[in-house]
């Protein structure tokens, strides 16, 4: 098997981690089997930059002299809001030609100011996905996943989500048993798929301000297999189903439906990835039921059936 060239693109205001994470990712891959991987960075002129906490980062080179990588990675930072147009000028030249081109965070940022996002779907940070959307109307952002692949182009989204989209990366060039002893080393899981949400369903709905649905949230949580039907839920609070459904919506951002939806959608992936329980005995636990009914909600969401999520989510056993 052919090395392939990874390339860093570093610039002043860098977010450190979004390139020291994914940057381990490969280094280990290399480590694990060498040849595999040759590493570099380059900054416009291949000096030195400084990034937003402080760290003085030198590359190897200016990215003048660097020939087009197998994979490109444009990590974000505080530098992304006013980019050199030079950089947007090389990453222009540069990144239809390579066969990956990622970004980690507001990298995103780079890419579609450079055009490389257009017609495509993307992410970023979750707050900075309304940014994105605005200034690129282009781009298809999606504010969920941790990381989104599109053709040759994968995004990811705020910091940590580089180091899982890097392992899915090595998992595609080396198999799975390297990437999971890449995560063990790294002390971190493989299992976080890339449709997996940047926020948890209880982060991602708001906490509502009034105490009895603070702790109604709270119990659907607990409950997911619990009949959560906007009648029951409205008697645990003390409200009518109208007025509930409306103070819900008000005060979370979303209707109670969807926040049950998404809870025992996330309650169901848990067990799948993290016990040993029988399809049917999850359903019923997560409160869908029925095997099929749990099947459509996985297919719906997350574009596969709770069989094949687990069999390419769960961990495989420690030897």
């Amino acid at each position: 098997m052919a090395q392939r060239t990874v390339l860093f693109v570093l610039f002043d205001q860098v977010q450190s981690l979004d390139v020291t994470g994914p940057l381990e990712v490969f280094a280990g891959a290399e480590r694990h089997t060498p040849g595999t991987y040759r590493i570099g960075t380059a900054s416009l002129d291949g000096a030195p930059v400084r990034t937003s906490s402080g760290l003085t980062v030198v590359p190897d080179r200016s990215l003048a002299d660097v020939p087009d990588p197998d994979t490109l990675v444009v990590p974000g930072g505080q530098g992304t809001r006013s980019p050199d147009p030079r950089l947007t000028d090389w990453l222009r030249a540069h990144g239809p030609h390579v066969r990956r081109l990622v970004s980690v965070c507001t990298g995103a940022a780079l890419l579609a100011g450079a055009g490389l996002l257009d017609g495509r779907r993307a992410t970023t940070h979750w707050a900075h996905c309304d940014r994105l959307a605005r200034e690129h109307p282009a781009v298809h952002v999606d504010p969920d996943p941790i990381y989104v692949r599109d053709g040759h182009v994968a995004t990811s989204a705020g910091v940590t989500s580089g180091i899982d989209l890097a392992l899915a990366l090595v998992e595609e060039d080396l198999g799975r048993d390297t990437a999971l002893t890449i995560a063990r080393h790294l002390v971190v899981f493989l299992r976080r798929p890339g449709n997996q949400a940047q926020f948890s369903a209880q982060l991602a709905a708001q906490t509502a301000r009034r105490e009895p649905l603070r702790e109604l949230q709270q119990w659907i949580t607990e409950h997911p297999g619990a009949d959560l039907g906007v009648e029951t839920l409205a008697a645990r609070a003390g409200l009518s189903p109208r007025h509930f459904a409306r103070a819900f919506r008000a005060e979370t951002g979303t209707t109670p439906g969807r926040y049950v939806d998404r809870i025992r959608l996330e309650h169901a992936r848990r067990l799948l990835e993290d016990t040993g329980d029988g399809v049917e005995q999850v359903s019923r636990a997560s409160g869908y039921g029925t095997p099929e009914a749990m099947r459509r909600a996985f297919v719906k969401a997350l574009g596969t059936s709770p069989a094949e999520y687990r069999r390419r989510f769960r961990p495989a056993p420690a030897h």
